[in-house]
């Protein structure tokens, strides 16, 4: 993983509750998803809960059935910190 992807890696797994938390993660899914690495539609949950600091995009992902495969990515990542 280059150092950008780092970067962003970690601030799309910024931690839920965190100030300005939402927008962190948002900002970072925008890359992944200029990248081809998210689909428009985790994207538009990422963004729906960009001013929602204390929202986990996880949670909702899987509450609404979408983007098991970042889903699973994600949990991969996290698994390993």
């Amino acid at each position: 993983m280059d150092s950008e992807t780092a970067v962003q890696w970690e601030l799309v797994n910024t931690p839920v509750g965190e100030e300005w938390s939402g927008r962190a993660r948002y900002a970072a899914a925008m890359f992944f998803h200029k990248r081809g690495e998210m689909d428009a539609a985790t994207l538009e949950i990422y963004r729906y809960l960009a001013r929602l600091d204390f929202e986990d995009p996880l949670a909702a992902l899987k509450r609404y059935k979408i983007g098991d495969d970042w889903i699973a990515r994600a949990q991969a990542g996290r698994s390993t910190r």
